[in-house]
């Protein structure tokens, strides 16, 4: 509702038209960016069902919808953007980007995932392979699925050293998938808990930001140089600073973090002849590629998860949530 409260409502049941098919959510992530709404003046926020993170069965298909498309009983996540589905944007899965119609958010502008059934349109379904969870599912549909555009973006390889600010679900995600491809992964946050929990996820090195000065640790490992890559996650402006001074020359710096605000001096900048990136979530074909790498690896993708809530448990969830100092939650419904 903003101004830090919850209300549970009831809304009709969903009814699916053309193109559009009813999905019965069975995991719905909480996402770091629901906290901005939940935080966000009352008379700001949209009064919509919350959550963009879903991951369910279909059970109704609307008119236009047949099972060429999309069967009964299929396990499915959700690209969460809906576009107007035509232009080059839309076309290439990135809905989110589209500058033809104003984009539908699920959550924020149009009905989200915090609920028993969800309508969507037909062609925002990615499948869920039969080996990976429902919470999988939804964790691959934003937090860890942003990780992957991101590391997308930097051209990530086995021959590099990341820094990744921030191990709240995205920063631990990123480290997971970094690790797996086998590039050195340097994991900084100011919770001890997140730093050892980076270390399961495959971290070499762990910084805590809060007692070290981050620069001099990623000098003292790197030799000197600084990291080839970094990647900004937790939204802090100092950790933006921090990661664009940290890469070495012809480093990559990206940010996903909403919050950020990094100001420099082109003039000092000019010689280390650094990129600097932004990477808004994934498209909906690199969510299904994301999908398809944990599969195939066999990455335990659950593991972000240390709170797991009912529906009717949504007020202590989002107050737990918003201390910000756990793992990734989800509503199991």
């Amino acid at each position: 509702m903003g101004d830090r409260e919850v209300a549970l409502a009831t809304f009709p049941d969903p009814t699916p038209g053309p193109r559009e098919v009813i999905v019965e959510v069975k995991a719905s992530g909480m996402c770091g960016s629901d906290l901005h709404d939940y935080r966000k003046p009352r008379a700001e926020r949209p009064k919509t069902i919350a959550g963009h993170e879903p991951a369910g069965v279909v059970i109704a298909l609307g008119p236009g919808v047949g099972d060429n498309i999309v069967q009964l009983g299929r396990r499915v996540m959700v690209h969460h953007y809906h576009g107007c589905g035509t232009c080059p944007h839309c076309r290439t899965g990135w809905a989110q980007l589209c500058k033809t119609v104003p984009v539908q958010l699920y959550g924020i502008n149009a009905n989200g995932s915090h609920a028993p059934y969800l309508k969507v349109p037909a062609d925002t379904l990615v499948p869920l392979d039969n080996s990976l969870s429902f919470m999988a599912g939804a964790a691959i549909g934003c937090g860890t699925g942003t990780a992957w555009g991101a590391l997308r973006r930097l051209k990530l390889s086995g021959r590099d050293t990341i820094a990744i600010f921030g191990q709240g679900p995205v920063g631990l995600s990123a480290t997971l998938l970094a690790a797996s491809r086998g590039a050195r992964v340097i994991a900084l946050d100011i919770e001890p808990a997140r730093l050892e929990r980076a270390r399961e996820f495959g971290a070499d090195v762990l910084v805590d930001s809060k007692r070290e000065n981050p620069l001099d640790a990623i000098r003292t490992v790197t030799s000197g140089k600084g990291v080839t890559m970094a990647l900004e996650t937790s939204g802090s402006t100092i950790a933006g600073r921090d990661a664009i001074a940290c890469v070495d020359t012809w480093g990559t710096v990206c940010f996903v973090g909403l919050g950020t605000e990094v100001k420099f001096d082109v003039r000092q900048m000019l010689p280390s002849q650094i990129t600097i990136l932004t990477s808004w979530s994934m498209s909906i074909v690199g969510q299904k590629e994301c999908a398809d790498f944990i599969a195939e690896r066999g990455l335990n993708i659950d593991r972000l998860f240390t709170d797991r809530w009912r529906l009717e448990e949504a007020e202590q969830a989002y107050r737990h949530f918003d201390r910000q100092n756990s793992g990734k939650g989800a509503f199991i419904i």
